[in-house]
């Protein structure tokens, strides 16, 4: 399967969902009154699968690297926040483990992405060479565009 698009990451689609999980809880009548964390956390959860998105666009294994490991920090700032609103009462027991059990899925999954593309050959669409010419086609390119002037 060739992926194209970020969106075709099985990675962010779980931390799209992860996200949705975040905003869904966050509404709850008792936790929406704490803007600090509400804030937070959901800025978090957008953090991961921006960062998978953004790394990914960027066409090259090095940038992609950085940031995925920014995403992979972010599933543990959810985590971490997720415990503050457990322990605060502002989501369940339930709640607290389904989305802990997914953040720590995405990170487990943002690991073995990066062990990886540590592994493989590839570097990234903006590192392929362009395609070789030979003089004489160069000669007769610039001529054209020389003539053009």
């Amino acid at each position: 399967m060739t992926i194209k698009y970020f969106e075709d990451l099985e990675i962010w689609k779980l931390a799209r969902e992860l996200t949705k999980g975040i905003y869904s809880v966050s509404k709850n009548k008792s936790f929406s009154s704490d803007y600090g964390l509400i804030d937070q956390i959901r800025r978090a959860s957008v953090s991961i699968m921006s960062n998978i998105a953004e790394g990914f666009e960027r066409e090259g294994n090095q940038e992609l690297f950085q940031f995925l490991y920014i995403a992979k920090g972010s599933c543990g700032e959810v985590r971490c926040q997720l415990y503050v609103a457990y322990d605060q009462g502002y989501i369940s027991k339930d709640e607290f483990e389904n989305l802990s059990n997914m953040a720590k899925k995405v990170s487990v999954m943002i690991k073995n992405f990066i062990e990886y593309l540590k592994g493989s050959k590839m570097k990234g669409i903006k590192y392929k060479k362009p395609p070789v010419k030979f003089f004489r086609e160069d000669v007769l390119e610039f001529l054209k565009e020389y003539q053009k002037k």
